[in-house]
Order: structure tokens, then sequence, then C-alpha cells
């Protein structure tokens, strides 16, 4: 019975000279309707896209990492934040001066960041102060570490011997930081990437590189 009085409501719209074939027209879905579907679509076209993108980069090219400690002081400090470059790695060896970061050896659900000091097939010494390297070419290097304060020594005697594949690491805050002078070298497998960007503090933005010795 309403099917008919609305029916009739309609025809006699149209002998009136009045249209109700619109948007609330019956039987036919209204265009605000379609045009959320319709922007809904996109959204998640776009959230798609950018998952697509953003996690490849995320799991294997960069990775975040908030440095906790003062080990690294004062290059870095604790609640620093760095992007650690995870593919460089795939394509080169970590050089000498290189900031790492790594799955401690000891418990390999921790993160270290140290500076790497030693290369494969390398000997360390470190005696009176000063860090020397015997390089695999025989050539002995006291190394000259321009970005550690110019009054601060290395302590710890120490005569470490490289293995393929392994690698001496220190921090920056030769005297607290705990690194290969008391547990020992890293292994090439356990190291994740080296520290490409730091983005936090704002006023302490910039990105890194390899020293030259």
């Amino acid at each position: 019975m309403e099917n008919n009085i609305e029916t009739n409501n309609q025809k006699n719209n149209e002998e009136k000279g009045f249209s109700v074939q619109g948007a609330n027209a019956p039987g036919k879905p209204a265009s605000g309707w379609k045009k959320y579907l319709s922007f809904s679509f996109e959204i998640f076209k776009i959230a798609l896209i950018a998952l697509a993108i953003v996690l490849p980069i995320r799991y294997f090219l960069f990775q975040p990492f908030i440095v906790k400690g003062e080990s690294m002081s004062p290059n870095f400090e604790s609640g620093d934040y760095l992007i650690v470059d995870e593919i460089s790695y795939i394509f080169s060896e970590p050089q000498r001066g290189d900031i790492v970061v790594f799955k401690y050896p000891k418990d390999t659900t921790q993160r270290f960041i140290k500076r790497v000091i030693g290369l494969p097939g390398e000997a360390v010494v470190i005696q009176n102060g000063e860090v020397t390297v015997t390089t695999v070419n025989g050539e002995n290097v006291v190394l000259d570490e321009s970005y550690l304060p110019a009054d601060l020594k290395t302590y710890g005697d120490t005569n470490t011997t490289l293995k393929d594949g392994e690698y001496f690491v220190m921090g920056d805050n030769r005297t607290y930081s705990y690194d290969s002078r008391s547990w020992g070298v890293v292994s090439e497998s356990y190291i994740i990437g080296k520290t490409f960007v730091r983005l936090y503090p704002v006023n302490k933005i910039s990105t890194f590189s390899t020293p030259t010795y």
C-alpha cells in the first residue's frame, strides 16, 4: 500500500512537471555514497602503496636506532635518534672508523653501537694510552683519532689478532666504554649496519662518513 502511494506521488509529480530521478529517486544509490566509496578506495590504495614502499626500506635498507648510555660520548649522547644503513655492507666491508650497530656477542638480543678500530687479519695493540694497528701488509700504524678529544687516552693493555670476518670495536668514550677490550671481537655476521644520519636532537642533525687516518 505504501509502495503504491509513493508511485502515485511520483506519477503525479511527473504530470505536474516535477522530476524525482535525482539523488533521492527510488531504486538508485545516492551519489554521496558513491563518492564516499570511491574516496575510501583511493585512500586504501595510497596506504597500500605507501606500505609497499616503506616496509622494505624499514626492514631491509634503513633502521632507526636510539642511543642508550654514554659509551660513544661526546660524539653521540643517550637519546640520540639515528638511522642505520643496512644495505652498504651487502656490497662492501666495514672500514676502520665506521660507527656500527651490531648484536652484542654475549647476548644477541641487545644492540650495541661502537666504532670499528681493527679489521680482519690485523692486530690491535693498546698500550700507554695509544692504539697501534698492524695491518695485513705488516705496517704498524699508531691511530690518530681526530674525532676524539685531544686529551683522551685509550686505557687497557690489549694485544688482539683478528681472524677473517672479525672486527675490533671500541666506544669513543674510552674510559667508560664496554667494548672489545672487555668481551672480545665482533663477528661480521653480527653487524647490522653503519650509522648514516642523526635526526635528533634537531640542533645536531648530521650525516656521518668514514674518517681518514
